[in-house]
């Protein structure tokens, strides 16, 4: 539960226009749909996914750290990153095992993505389940543990001589293609009214500069009422 006092003083920094404007994007979000970076090397190729994910409305992302670290870069992101909810696997343990068993947890079905398979094109991929889809390595893939544990293959279509997209268009492609249609669809895809108020309420503090401070001296003053 978030503190409504609190945001009810946080909003006043902010102008209709901006609250609207939040309000607005929270409408068009969705957990139904999450997507997996294992061990993305190329930073803008990470950054360029996450920006995707924020234009199509997939609030979480998740980075699987086995070998490479995962960096976004301010540039390619442009700011996109402040308003998902990223998670990062990077213990000392199997960081791709870990990842997935809490989206299956979650209930999400693995999808691999590779141009090696043909279980399902994407035309005739199924929407109506709850999906983490997962971007594997420049070049190599994802792994094989990925494909092993993975509930399905998606694959794009290709005509060319060329075998493979670049992880950020084959991202662009597919999170373009599945949110279009689950829109179009009855799924219940939207957040829960009180998941809206937790990222509300956290945009809102991401937005107000000082904002550490500005609460210490709210919470001061209403604690001596």
């Amino acid at each position: 539960m978030i503190d409504k006092e609190l945001l009810e003083y946080f909003e006043k920094y902010l102008t209709d226009k901006r609250k609207s404007l939040f309000k607005r994007v929270l409408e068009d979000r969705t957990r139904h749909f999450t997507v997996v970076l294992e061990d993305i090397f190329q930073a803008h190729n990470a950054s360029a996914v996450v920006r995707t994910c924020d234009i199509f409305g997939v609030q979480d992302v998740h980075a699987i750290e086995n070998k490479y670290t995962n960096k976004v870069s301010r540039h390619v992101a442009k700011g996109s990153q402040k308003w998902l909810n990223q998670y990062r696997y990077r213990a000392d343990g199997d960081n791709t095992k870990m990842c997935l068993d809490h989206l299956k947890l979650k209930g999400y079905q693995i999808i691999a993505t590779t141009p090696h398979n043909d279980s399902c094109l994407l035309q005739d991929f199924d929407i109506t389940k709850k999906t983490a889809f997962v971007f594997g390595v420049e070049k190599e893939g994802v792994s094989d543990y990925v494909k092993e544990q993975a509930d399905g293959f998606l694959k794009i279509p290709m005509v060319g001589f060329t075998e493979s997209l670049n992880i950020s268009v084959a991202a662009a492609i597919i999170l373009q293609d599945v949110t279009t249609k689950l829109r179009s669809s009855q799924v219940n895809w939207q957040l829960s009214n009180e998941e809206k108020e937790i990222l509300y309420f956290d945009w809102v503090k991401k937005t107000i500069k000082n904002v550490d401070k500005i609460e210490e001296h709210y919470l001061k003053n209403r604690n001596l009422k």
